[in-house]
Parts: structure tokens; C-alpha cells; sequence
């Protein structure tokens, strides 16, 4: 079984490895105002991850969200995985989408996939080559998904979460957002949070780019009552929840899923 987390020099040491499939799940944009530091170029070999158009649900009023298993199983053989491939997936703002495809994978059933912690950048910076973005040529592969649902939750469920307080949501966006003070970067929805939910910004789970020690983790952690409480994360539409989500895989035995939609979907329910 692969570790959740692998280094730039453990990925370049198992490259060779035949069952390896290098992922590129680096975004066009993002929401949190981050920077590329190298742009236009990947890891040689990468195969491109398209979160947006090709492992999303285009059929959906809400962005990114979670594709039907069959979509996704048929989006994976289109860029050659296979039932037995060793995933990485990295992205090249250090740590952003990356953890959003390592959930995508756990929930549809594959568990041999791990993150570039640092991504792209760290890759680089320990001096490992770069090449210009190109279509990496693929042979079609034969992954099969196996859903799991009790890594997803939906609008429904968080109301019962609301209710019945058998679960804590935490919220990745960042304080002026949770709290309201900044505007929503989707001028369309209210400003606020999920009710008894508690905020977590993505940001403080990371340290130049890649996730802080388990040592820190768990005094981020310890600031909320988890015990063996389940953990529902959330954010504006789903991807840096997943961020806090692996942090939290690091150090904390809960069972943990993601809201699906986020502050998105929960605002424009509100709305209705």
C-alpha cells in the first residue's frame, strides 16, 4: 500500500516502475489568489487530470462536482489507468487540487494513489527535470470504480448533521470568508457559513507549499473536540476541503467525508 504523502525524491526513485501513473491535476485558475511558480511545465510522462472537464459532473448546477462512478471509471481508461496502477497526482501550486483527486480516487475505490507533497514546485526545487506541457500518448486503460459512498455527503445530510450534531463540519475557506467579512468570490451567493460548523483555513494545514508535520497537524486538530466524532469537510465548491481532509487522514482515525457542492450548494438551498 502506498503512503498518502510521497516526496519528490521517492517519485523520482519508483518512476521507472511500470504500474506508475504520474498525474497532472494543475488547475487553469483558482479562487484562493494563488500563484504558479513554474508555469507551462510538468513532470515528464504526466498524464493530464482534467478536474474541470473530464472528472467533474458537467451536468450539474454546482461546479466540480462528483462525477456518477461510471463516468469516472470511463474518463480513467480514456488516460490509461488500469485496476493495478500506482497513482501520483501533484499540481503546480504546491498543494491545491492535488488532495481533491486523491478523494476522488478513495471514494470511487482505488486506494493506490498518493500526493507529491510540494508538488511540481518541490519536484523542481530538488532538482529534478521539467519538461513543456505536451500530450503524453496513452493507451486505454481498464480501471474499474467501486463507489464508496460514506466519503461523500450531500445537502440532505448536512441538515440531519445540523440536527442531530453526529457529526462536526469544517469549513477550509479562509476566515474573512467563513466569517463573512470578505466577499464570496462567486458574487451570486450570500456571504456566512454552514451552521455549527468550524473554520479551518486551508492554508494553515500547509507550510511553504506542502503539509505541516504531524506534530503540528495534531495541534491544529486538538483545537476542536473530535474525539470519534465523523468529519465532514467543506469549503466553496469541494476542492480545498479535500485539503484539510488529508491533513486530518494524516494524524486523526475519523471516518471523514467531503460536502460535495460546499458552501455553494448550501447557499443556493438556502436561496431556494
Amino acid at each position: 500500500m502506498i503512503k498518502d504523502l510521497v516526496t519528490p525524491q521517492w517519485l523520482h526513485n519508483n518512476k521507472n516502475n511500470p504500474n506508475l501513473i504520474i498525474l497532472d491535476a494543475s488547475p487553469e485558475s483558482n479562487k484562493s489568489g494563488l500563484e504558479v511558480t513554474y508555469p507551462n511545465l510538468q513532470i515528464p510522462g504526466a498524464i493530464k487530470f482534467d478536474i474541470k472537464n473530464k472528472f467533474s459532473d458537467l451536468n450539474a448546477s454546482l461546479p466540480n462536482m462528483l462525477p456518477a462512478p461510471k463516468q469516472f471509471e470511463q474518463a480513467c481508461q480514456d488516460i490509461g489507468i488500469n485496476k493495478d496502477s500506482i497513482l501520483v497526482v501533484y499540481d503546480n501550486l504546491g498543494i491545491y487540487t492535488s488532495p481533491r483527486v486523491w478523494w476522488m480516487f478513495k471514494t470511487m475505490g482505488h486506494d493506490t494513489i498518493a500526493i507529491l507533497d510540494g508538488g511540481l514546485t518541490a519536484w523542481i526545487d530538488a532538482g529534478y527535470a521539467a519538461v513543456a506541457i505536451c500530450n503524453n500518448r496513452i493507451k486505454k486503460g481498464d480501471f474499474k470504480a467501486n463507489f464508496n459512498p460514506h466519503w461523500v455527503v450531500d445537502t440532505k445530510q448536512v441538515k440531519e448533521i445540523i440536527n442531530n450534531k453526529n457529526a462536526l463540519l469544517i469549513d477550509a475557506r479562509s476566515k474573512g470568508r467563513f466569517y463573512g467579512i470578505t466577499p464570496d468570490p462567486r458574487p451570486e451567493l450570500p456571504r456566512g457559513h454552514i451552521p455549527t460548523s468550524v473554520n479551518l483555513p486551508f492554508k494553515e494545514v500547509l507550510q511553504n507549499g506542502t503539509f505541516k508535520n504531524k506534530e503540528s497537524l495534531q495541534e491544529l486538530f486538538s483545537e476542536f473536540n473530535t474525539q470519534d466524532t465523523p468529519l465532514v469537510f467543506t469549503c466553496g465548491s469541494g476542492i480545498t476541503a479535500c485539503i484539510v481532509l488529508v491533513a486530518a487522514h494524516q494524524v486523526l482515525p475519523n471516518k471523514k467525508a467531503v460536502y460535495d457542492g460546499s458552501w455553494t450548494a448550501w447557499a443556493l438551498s438556502e436561496l431556494v
